[in-house]
């Protein structure tokens, strides 16, 4: 089976291990998803992830986190912009998911990034997903 949107595809593969309390969930790399899950990263939504290589595009292994209690740190997970309908917003325009408590992953020019990163180096681009 093709899958036409991989970012589509691993976003909704995140959701459905939080969901079901996994630990590790593995998607398709590609430039973008090695991008948005640095982000979650460096963000804190996920523990870490590797790269693994399978002898085609590779693969990413991403180790979800939870809180002491076992709560989920990823509530929701949503692609904002997607193949038939793109969404760009200028730096001044960009969304602040629960008044700042969640995060935009936005693909700019300078790469892929946070809105917040994006307000402190004073650039736009399309909206890839929200976590909140």
């Amino acid at each position: 089976m093709a899958i036409n949107d991989l970012t589509a595809d691993m976003l909704t593969r995140i959701r459905n291990a939080v969901r079901n309390r996994e630990a590790v969930v593995t998607c398709v790399s590609n430039k973008l998803n090695r991008g948005i899950v640095a982000v979650l990263e460096d963000e804190g939504y996920i523990n870490g992830f590797e790269l693994v290589e399978d002898g085609r595009q590779g693969l990413i292994r991403v180790k979800l986190k939870y809180g002491p209690r076992g709560e989920q740190v990823i509530n929701r997970i949503d692609r904002e912009s997607k193949c038939g309908r793109r969404v760009y917003r200028g730096v001044n325009d960009l969304p602040r998911p629960l008044q700042g408590l969640g995060i935009c992953i936005v693909s700019t020019s300078s790469g892929v990034m946070s809105d917040r990163r994006c307000r402190a180096e004073k650039v736009g681009g399309e909206i890839v997903a929200t976590v909140v």
